[in-house]
């Protein structure tokens, strides 16, 4: 099988395509087609959740990333052995059904668009959150630190531990502990409360620019290095992504986040209001 074409950061939710081959999922089958507007979980980062919809008619009850062997063998998410890209290995969109389709049909997909909106929505706040985080603790930094493409030190960067994308809105974990503070990071007076107001206050101005979000995508397989951008107004903001988001700030209606501290860990859960 060829590494599958991924028409998803385009904003696709269907297509129709021929079903190049099948590998079994437990008591399950696990569909590749040549081409997909599905968004699978990734097995690095699995902070998207997977699309929901239908393939060839049959519900896709998962959908996750597979990857190939030199030898044929195909791994399926966190059974994948080797990096993301990794040169010699083909890389699947793996559709779970719990009944087969024929290898060589043609087949249409269909993904849930209401699900497909809500979880960009999520992923776009959440990107939102960790810009506005990093503009806020800026002052922290006792040390220079690298920077966000706002100018502003990379908090979210340099201690996040997970990120996990729900529909409007995300939870994303960060250490605070001895690590951190070597690097300079100095946290043991803040008010969590204030540092809150801050980001959604400028959360609020944010969304109320309007400004657009756009997806650089340098090609149509699944690894390929796709970076989210948004116009805000302190300038051009940019992270490499996978994921998938809305077209504009203002269709996120309204962006809120909230902090909870336990020990060395900071947990801002952020939930978009559209």
């Amino acid at each position: 099988m060829k590494s599958t074409d991924v028409t998803f950061p385009g904003g696709r939710t269907s297509g129709r395509s021929p079903l190049v081959g099948a590998v079994p999922v437990g008591d399950l089958h696990g569909l590749v087609v040549a081409e997909t507007p599905f968004h699978p979980l990734d097995h690095a980062w699995p902070d998207q959740p997977a699309d929901r919809g239908v393939i060839g008619g049959l519900p896709v009850v998962d959908c996750v990333t597979g990857a190939q062997s030199t030898t044929g063998e195909v791994f399926l998410g966190d059974a994948i052995p080797v990096r993301r890209g990794s040169e010699g290995w083909q890389w699947l969109v793996v559709h779970v059904t719990e009944t087969p389709l024929p290898v060589g049909e043609e087949v249409d997909l269909e993904v849930d668009a209401a699900f497909r909106a809500a979880l960009s929505a999520g992923h776009t706040s959440c990107h939102l959150a960790a810009l506005a985080l990093n503009a806020a603790l800026a002052q922290c930094w006792r040390k220079e630190a690298p920077l966000d493409r706002l100018g502003h030190p990379d908090f979210d960067q340099a201690a996040i531990t997970s990120s996990r994308i729900s529909p409007h809105g995300s939870v994303d974990v960060y250490r605070l502990g001895k690590s951190l503070r070597k690097k300079g990071f100095a946290a043991d007076a803040l008010d969590w409360a204030e540092v809150a107001g801050r980001v959604n206050e400028r959360l609020e101005a944010w969304v109320a620019a309007d400004a657009p979000v756009r997806l650089d995508v340098p090609g149509l397989g699944l690894t390929a290095r796709r970076t989210w951008h948004c116009s805000l107004p302190e300038g051009e903001a940019s992270i490499p992504c996978g994921g998938t988001h809305v077209g504009r700030t203002g269709e996120l209606g309204r962006v809120e986040v909230e902090f909870r501290l336990e020990e060395a860990a900071l947990t801002m859960r952020t939930v978009s209001m559209c």
